[in-house]
């Protein structure tokens, strides 16, 4: 068990906790979540001793090991593949080096010959034989071949690094396991692998991430940090947020009695946890659906962006045609021979292994690159807004406040117009008068949004729109494309805003593509696509 007394971490006059008081209870995985900047990060590295709160206490049950997700990638540089996972144990790792430098003695003593024996029975009682094939078996299911195992850290790309560090964080079967942004990184089979690895574990996790799907995965509780405190909740992320947003209906609600309100939470919890038990999710982990309480179920005080896209005129039946389009980079394929239409009411969600791809995909289609080969024709109908992976030449050297910035892009000039839509995205007062080029990433996402909804588009481009976007923003941009009328041709690595928005998904390889009219989760279960994969990649 962990328990967090008294913790107070203050940075001037800022305060980012006071007095907190939480338990994190053996066997439970913690989402922890919370606005940008609420200090989620933080709370972790407090837990695991990297940094000092102003008062208060950490105290972990004695005798039990903790492991934190290491997010410096260059820390392990110099050490193979293999030791690296190894140290994720650091007691049995010490007791590894100090065998081999006590076997490797030229001038073996007795004294030498006792502590080299008290060394082996510990190292047999902590099963130190089994490390080699433990790390092997945690790095093969985070798809990191035998091949690389005994190549160093520095030889391998920043994708396998991150592979190696959750396998080092993984290993031992640690009692407490902290993990920031786990899924950074990762392909969508990886994460699968997570998934079910963190929902059969049975110990203590700590997560934080922006992932929705993740989070219903393998939560069973959320710590939620607000009002700079920290206050945990039974059930999952989508839980949570939907009891919260209820919750918050009915705080408004002055009219309804307090007993219908009960009774409407009531019928809230049966129909959650009978999709749950339901789900292919389900598993004894999420046992905690049988524990729901509606005491617990307060309104969250989150600001969500108000984000809408309307269409300026409905778009006619000639949308897109793309004709045998290539693309190279590096002299060699990113994608050849795609050929598809889209039509009116489509959203399509596009893959692939290589996220340039569709970058550069997106690029071609938008006009603003010329591909190896081929054509995309647009309808004559059609009015599209882009929003681009890389935002940053709509920022770089732009010395304007960002009423100034939006109204470069609108036809209406008025100030109180222009500031409605920052407001929407939640620049207001004093925010919107900020200089465009030292916003965060985020805020330079949200800044996109408000341009592309004064475009009143009837086709959006979205490559990676999610990125930099904290749980609110992403799940109100969710619900905006879901709401869309017009059409969508996006890319996205989030799960949930991937199934939720996406009726088409095409995938782009080197050598083509595979165009399924499906939703996301169907196209992941359809056999018929794993043969079809190794086609598009060989």
């Amino acid at each position: 068990m962990i328990n967090v007394s008294n913790i107070s971490l203050r940075y001037g006059k800022r305060v980012l906790f006071d007095e907190v008081n939480v338990k994190f209870i053996p066997g439970n995985c913690y989402g922890v979540i919370g606005a940008n900047g609420a200090g989620k990060s933080t709370f972790i590295k407090i837990l695991s001793g990297e940094i000092d709160p102003t008062t208060g206490r950490v105290e972990i049950e004695k005798g039990k090991r903790m492991s934190v997700l290491k997010q410096n990638h260059f820390e392990f540089d110099e050490f193979q593949v293999l030791e690296t996972v190894i140290m994720g144990n650091k007691e049995l790792y010490a007791i590894m080096k100090e065998k081999e430098i006590i076997y490797a003695k030229e001038d073996f003593s007795d004294e030498d010959g006792i502590r080299a024996s008290e060394l082996e029975e510990k190292f047999a009682e902590m099963e130190g034989w089994n490390a080699d094939s433990d790390a092997a078996s945690l790095l093969s299911g985070l798809g990191i071949g035998e091949d690389i195992h005994f190549r160093p850290l520095h030889e391998l790309n920043n994708n396998q690094k991150v592979r190696v560090l959750l396998a080092q964080a993984l290993f031992g079967n640690p009692d407490i396991l902290l993990m920031d942004e786990p899924t950074n990184d990762l392909d969508v089979e990886t994460i699968a692998w997570l998934e079910n690895f963190l929902a059969n574990f049975e110990n203590t996790v700590l997560v934080v991430s922006h992932d929705r799907h993740f989070l219903d995965s393998v939560c069973t509780h959320v710590a939620d940090i607000d009002f700079n405190k920290i206050t945990t909740y039974s059930g999952n992320y989508t839980f949570w947020y939907q009891s919260s947003q209820l919750a918050l209906k009915q705080r408004s609600d002055q009219n309804k009695k307090s007993e219908e309100k009960k009774k409407e939470l009531m019928d809230f919890i049966q129909r959650f946890s009978a999709n749950v038990a339901k789900s292919k999710q389900a598993t004894s982990r999420r046992k905690m659906i049988d524990k729901l309480n509606i005491e617990e179920i307060k309104p969250s005080t989150r600001k969500y962006p108000g984000i809408f896209f309307i269409q300026e005129r409905e778009a006619g039946d000639q949308v897109l045609t793309v004709e045998n389009l290539s693309c190279l980079n590096d002299g060699k394929n990113l994608f050849s021979n795609v050929n598809f239409t889209v039509s009116k009411g489509e959203k399509v969600a596009f893959l692939s292994k290589n996220a340039l791809a569709i970058t550069k995909l997106f690029e071609c289609i938008n006009g603003n690159e010329t591909p190896k080969t081929g054509t995309a024709e647009w309808g004559v109908t059609i009015k599209r807004t882009y929003i681009p992976n890389d935002n940053s030449p709509f920022f770089e050297g732009i010395d304007l406040s960002l009423v100034d910035w939006l109204r470069q892009f609108s036809k209406e000039k008025d100030e109180t117009f222009i500031r409605g839509f920052l407001g929407k995205m939640l620049f207001s007062g004093e925010e919107s008068l900020k200089k465009a080029k030292v916003l965060s990433g985020g805020e330079k996402v949200r800044c996109m949004m408000s341009k592309s909804m004064l475009e009143s588009p009837n086709c959006i481009i979205a490559d990676e729109p999610t990125n930099h976007l904290d749980l609110e923003s992403i799940q109100s941009l969710n619900n905006s494309f879901i709401d869309y009328k017009g059409i969508l041709l996006f890319y996205s690595h989030d799960h949930e805003f991937l199934n939720t928005v996406a009726n088409r998904i095409i995938e782009i390889g080197p050598n083509g593509m595979i165009d399924k009219h499906c939703t996301y989760d169907e196209y992941l279960d359809d056999e018929s696509v794993v043969e079809r994969k190794a086609a598009i990649y060989k």
